[in-house]
């Protein structure tokens, strides 16, 4: 299944162009899932059809569905204290009834999260196209997956999982209460769960597609989106510029904004593969409004997101790892050397990655930023760089 990621900063449209596409798709013949993720139903006013926890029919070969975290988070909690009754019980705890909880903080992340890898997995339909949250909060959501999995790994290690049968002794020994099983095996569910959303976010058929209004602040948002997608590795498809203005307008009141609105244009189409969505001079609603937009298809090439590592022990006796950041500024990037892993902070957004096999048997010794991308230069580290063994003169066989 392909799927198309859709954000954008508030206000920009993001939400009607999801369902102008998902509806564009459809009427192709594509059978088509539509997901939304904000709280009200504005998918639904923009479709013309009331959507929620119940996946309706908005038009032939189009399903809209609106999972309900709050709805998920009981369900979820419920559970685990079903799970953990005996605990609950031994330590005179009473239960939270169904009726009486409230989602927590990150509860509806991790409710969409759920949501959008249940319908990946769908086989019903061949395109899923999601209206994620505005820019801010859809880079959180999405680098979701990856930072509670380290998380998890880091303070339930699976591999203490095998030593069960010596956790009693273990307990005697430190003095302290082991964890018990079922918290394991409850990480180790969310572990899979995780890892199942993460496949489905780097997956080769997903992308992510940009929704702004052309002016300053849309320039901002996309800046701000590009480093933060650039930084977690996910690929962008295009940029909508949404709401754009007739040039016929030139000549009246609005020449200002038409003025505006072009000068940004010329600026994105330097870095981006922009495709413009006209003004309909009034918020489309329903589907005949949805048609007119003319939105672009969901089939648009993306660039592969790559980090190669090149060879320059030759020359320069290093070896570099390039890190495409667009729009990142030197004196708001910082790195740090974690064992095996590399600390990357650009601006606002930070992401620890795993170093490649090779660059583990080596030093930082510097790094560049160059036309958008961070250059890391690493040299051999003599101790564990395997050396090469001198094998005397060369003689002719024979």
């Amino acid at each position: 299944m392909r799927t198309l990621l859709i954000t954008g900063p508030g206000g920009s449209g993001r939400t009607t162009l999801a369902a102008a596409t998902a509806l564009a798709a459809a009427a192709r013949g594509t059978d088509t899932l539509v997901l939304g993720t904000d709280r009200t139903d504005t998918l639904g006013a923009a479709l013309g059809v009331p959507t929620g926890p119940t996946p309706v029919e908005a038009a032939p070969h189009l399903t809209a569905w609106r999972p309900d975290p709050a709805r998920e988070f009981r369900r979820d909690l419920t559970a685990l204290q079903d799970r953990a009754a005996s605990a609950l019980d031994l330590l005179g705890a009473s239960r939270l009834d169904p009726e009486e909880l409230t989602p927590l903080p990150g509860a509806e992340e991790l409710a969409l999260l759920r949501a959008l890898r249940g319908a990946a997995l769908s086989e019903r339909h061949e395109l899923l196209v999601v209206d994620l949250p505005p820019v801010p909060q859809a880079l959180a959501l999405l680098a979701l997956p990856e930072e509670l999995r380290r998380y998890l790994r880091r303070l339930l290690p699976p591999e203490r999982q095998a030593a069960r049968a010596l956790r009693p002794v273990l307990g005697r020994l430190a003095g302290v209460p082991m964890p018990a099983e079922w918290l394991y095996e409850t990480a180790a569910r969310w572990d899979v769960e995780l890892a199942a959303v993460e496949a489905v976010v780097a997956d080769r058929d997903t992308v992510v597609r940009l929704v702004a209004e052309p002016g300053p602040a849309g320039s901002d948002a996309l800046r701000t989106a590009g480093l933060g997608l650039a930084l977690r590795g996910l690929r962008t498809d295009l940029v909508v510029a949404n709401r754009v203005l007739p040039e016929a307008s030139a000549d009246t009141w609005l020449a200002g904004p038409v003025a505006q609105q072009r000068k940004t244009l010329d600026e994105w189409r330097e870095t981006h593969d922009v495709r413009t969505v006209a003004h309909l001079g009034r918020d489309p609603r329903g589907g005949d409004d949805l048609t007119a937009l003319a939105v672009p298809g969901p089939d648009a090439d993306a660039p592969a997101v790559d980090w190669p590592v090149t060879d320059r022990l030759g020359e320069d006796g290093v070896l570099v790892w390039h890190l495409p950041l667009p729009g990142a500024i030197r004196d708001e990037l910082d790195l740090v050397r974690r064992g095996d892993e590399l600390v990357v902070t650009a601006g606002r957004f930070r992401r620890v990655v795993p170093l490649p096999s090779a660059l583990r048997r080596c030093t930082v010794d510097g790094a560049a930023l160059r036309d958008g991308e961070l250059r890391i230069r690493f040299a051999p580290d003599p101790k564990l760089w395997p050396r090469a063994r001198r094998l005397g003169p060369v003689r002719p066989f024979g």
